[in-house]
């Protein structure tokens, strides 16, 4: 790791999936499970996590899907990611706080680098650059069918839908490159079928979660 070291207690964990796979609700459900065994934890977001990169997620994920083309999407996203991990991440780590996020760097990599065109490689130079070789400890990928997720999506009726107006395809090529991440490098990045029921995909996590880090956590009813 650079400029800041994990806690040999603590561990870094990222949700990652496409648009409407259920990052929010498995993250804040994991963080429930972890808090009812008192461990100290924290959940966060990207684009987001800390008061600057707050800011810049609005001009990321709302307004019209052409609002930035690739390289200017994924410069602002790395511009948040360097105050999140500043701000928030990195400090918490270096007090023996678990994280979890709802994404991180594995985004960038599907989104910009397969789905937009950008090229893993680009991706890899900026992160270099950004980031160093800090990396989470734990990656899981949500997987589901992009028809779904995007049904799931919009009955969020949320405002910060910028990559779903992107439509099916961009988001099938988004589900490639999490898939072509994970088989890459499946010690650290696990696929969860994520179109079971929200206890079932929960529990599939706490099993990957568990038997990764050594811990006998149960869900929290």
């Amino acid at each position: 790791m650079t400029e800041q070291s994990s806690s040999a207690t603590a561990g870094f964990i990222v949700f990652e999936g496409v648009d409407g796979a259920g990052n929010g609700v498995q993250s804040r459900m994991l963080l429930k499970t972890m808090e009812a065994a008192g461990m100290p934890v924290i959940l966060t977001r990207e684009p987001g996590g800390s008061p600057g990169a707050e800011e810049i997620r609005r001009l990321i994920v709302e307004g019209d899907a052409g609002r930035w083309d690739d390289m200017t999407e994924l410069l602002l996203i790395y511009a948040a990611r360097r105050s999140h991990l500043v701000e928030t991440i990195w400090p918490a780590l270096a007090r023996g706080t678990w994280v979890i996020s709802d994404r991180f760097a594995d985004s960038s990599r599907a989104f910009q680098g397969v789905a937009g065109g950008l090229g893993l490689e680009t991706v890899e130079s900026i992160h270099a650059k950004v980031v160093g070789d800090f990396c989470p400890d734990l990656t899981l990928i949500l997987d589901l069918d992009p028809a779904v997720s995007l049904k799931r999506a919009d009955a969020r009726g949320s405002h910060e839908d910028r990559f779903e107006q992107k439509g099916l395809e961009y988001q099938v090529r988004v589900r490639e490159g999490f898939r072509q991440l994970a088989k890459a490098t499946p010690g650290s990045r696990v696929l969860i079928e994520a179109d079971g029921s929200i206890d079932s995909v929960s529990q599939s996590i706490l099993d990957r979660v568990n038997a990764h880090f050594n811990l006998a956590l149960t869900i929290t009813q």
